[in-house]
């Protein structure tokens, strides 16, 4: 092999480096997402098993549906395979708003965009509301009961 032979091998060589590299870089998407988050020491209710690729795949439900930026805007862009946060990195109070400080923000005569604010500041609070409003929102454009918005149904009882 000639000098320009092994300029065209080292070459070839490269490219085919960095795209295993940047195959690799992409974050692992598990077929279902078992939903325990470190951040609580306990958790009342079973631990919800999500079907990530199922609900991509089957359901055609976009990336974007459910992760979103700091803005609350769909990040539409994204991709299976693709770089993303936690959700408790950025609704950091694990478990839900306390009915207490509900009840103090609206004798404080808080807006709802005030009280739903901080409610979203609650890691449960947020995962409820996008799962939940997004279930109500299949079954109401399809006619049926298929997507579960009861607790027992997404978080089953402990055998």
């Amino acid at each position: 092999m000639g000098k320009r032979g092994l300029i065209i091998f080292a070459a070839v060589g490269v490219a085919l480096m960095f795209t295993a590299v940047s195959i690799n870089a992409a974050t692992d998407v598990k077929d279902v997402i078992t939903m325990d988050n470190k951040a609580y020491e306990k958790h009342k209710k079973a631990i919800v098993d999500f079907t990530h690729k199922k609900h991509n795949e089957e359901y055609k439900i976009g990336c974007g549906e459910c992760h979103h930026d700091d803005k609350g805007q769909p990040l539409n862009d994204l991709k299976i395979g693709d770089d993303v946060q936690n959700c408790i990195t950025c609704h950091k109070i694990p478990g839900q708003m306390p009915g207490k400080l509900k009840k103090e923000m609206k004798a404080n005569k808080a807006s709802k965009k005030e009280i739903s604010a901080k409610k979203m500041e609650y890691h449960a609070e947020a995962i409820h509301v996008n799962c939940i409003s997004c279930h109500k929102d299949y079954n109401k454009k399809n006619k049926t009961k298929a997507a579960p918005q009861s607790c027992t149904k997404c978080h089953p009882k402990k055998k």
